[in-house]
């Protein structure tokens, strides 16, 4: 058993994660018991899906490698493979530094580690995959590769230009992964609104939600990673039509100050980021939105981190992620300007920011107090039964912790509860049926 065990570990993001769950489908149609992200490997074979976005991610992915390079010079590991953005962007300096890994692949060509294990990849399996999440929810990526080029970011380095997969593969993927009981899809790109333009030469996203939302078994759809520069509005009519449509919309905005949006290439100013928002709120009732924020940009002045403040504290996002800049070679922004904030002043600006937020969402949750939620149980943790509304997507938001107390609640099943206490990120509440 040993010998037929792959242990695959993901690092990164969700799109990532899609990726390794494809790969352990192929694996186990040949015949491989396949772990992931196991709390102590065992098998054999090691396949690493490593993250190369940002220092940290990096950092984080060349220790996995090495950690698992040590287990094979000690005898407890037989084979390593490498794959992802990572091994994408430097598989030669890889493969030169860390010969312990058997082979490197990049991003797109993990299909290779099946010849080179002497196994057999089935396209007709293509469309599906194994789900590391719970059962009941799955990521759906659309698109790969980005055509917008901001200034600070790699991805496009890595990944290549925008490439969308074609509607109706998405559509049958979905419809398989209703008969494997997926009632929740995360749809996930590096960027949403671009989907469609390469094949149909037109933003194809609201009617590829519009046509997963009238699919049978599709109870919610969630939408994530959206660009705000010419958003596809008609997109706003989908989800105000449709209750199976999340009024949620992740949309990272980095900055707010016309000049930090300028030198960042995001090709939007300030008055149209705030009429977006209007837009958002005004056409869909009740939408809660997600962002990223971004403090420490080369140029960022105290004016612009105090605009960014006011930003927040105006617009009181639902949810927000910030992080402080850090330089990516390649980049636009690492050959044009001078990485001039010192990183003390971006981690001091980084947790005021956090601090504000924090204090936003305390306010925006005890507001919910009294209110009932259509519920998603994801698990059983301790006392209590954990599940989120249409308004939090699995991982980075809140959660709705409900005591178990002898209730018997179905894992996976929608309950409608009623909001009785909150803190700052989560909320607290009973079933009323």
């Amino acid at each position: 058993m040993k010998r037929k065990t792959v242990d695959i570990v993901t690092l990164g993001c969700s799109k990532n994660l899609v990726d390794s769950e494809h790969l352990m489908r192929q694996l186990e149609a040949e015949g491989y018991h396949v772990t992931h992200d196991a709390e102590h490997p065992k098998g054999q074979i090691a396949v690493i899906n490593t993250c190369g976005f940002i220092g940290d991610a990096k950092e984080e992915s060349i220790e996995m490698i090495l950690e698992f390079a040590q287990a094979k010079e000690e005898g407890r590991l037989e084979n390593l493979y490498v794959m992802g953005c990572l091994s994408e962007r430097y598989l030669k300096e890889l493969s030169l530094e860390i010969p312990q890994v058997d082979k490197f692949y990049g991003k797109f060509n993990w299909r290779e580690l099946l010849s080179d294990l002497g196994r057999n990849y089935h396209e007709e399996l293509s469309l599906e995959r194994t789900l590391t999440t719970p059962r009941h929810y799955a990521y759906l990526k659309i698109s790969e590769g980005c055509d917008r080029k901001c200034a600070y970011c790699a991805i496009p380095l890595i990944t290549g230009s925008h490439v969308s997969r074609p509607m109706e593969d998405i559509l049958k993927e979905v419809e398989y992964l209703v008969t494997q009981g997926v009632k929740e899809f995360q749809v996930i790109a590096q960027e949403l609104t671009y989907y469609g333009v390469d094949l149909y030469k037109k933003q194809m996203l609201p009617e590829l939600i519009e046509r997963m939302a009238d699919i049978p078994g599709v109870e919610w759809i969630r939408l994530h990673y959206a660009y705000p520069a010419g958003f596809p509005k008609d997109l706003l009519r989908v989800m105000r039509e449709h209750p199976n449509v999340c009024k949620y919309m992740d949309i990272a905005l980095q900055h707010v100050t016309d000049g930090m949006l300028e030198r960042m290439r995001r090709h939007v100013t300030q008055e149209q980021t705030m009429q977006l928002i209007e837009d958002f709120r005004r056409e869909v009732p009740g939408i809660h939105l997600r962002t990223t924020l971004m403090v420490g940009f080369p140029g960022e002045t105290e004016a612009d981190f105090k605009a960014l403040k006011d930003f927040v504290k105006t617009v009181r996002f639902d949810r927000m992620g910030a992080f402080a800049y850090s330089e990516e070679e390649g980049t636009y922004a690492a050959s044009h300007y001078e990485d001039n904030v010192p990183q003390a002043v971006k981690q001091a600006r980084l947790d005021e920011l956090m601090g504000i937020q924090q204090q936003i969402s305390a306010e925006l949750n005890a507001n919910k107090i009294g209110r009932q939620f259509k519920v998603i149980i994801d698990r059983l943790e301790g006392d209590y039964y954990v599940g989120r509304t249409e308004f939090d997507s699995p991982e980075v938001d809140p959660e709705v912790l409900i005591e178990r107390d002898g209730a018997s609640l179905k894992i996976g099943n929608f309950y409608q509860i009623e909001v009785d206490g909150s803190d700052d990120f989560d909320l607290f509440g009973h079933i009323v049926y």
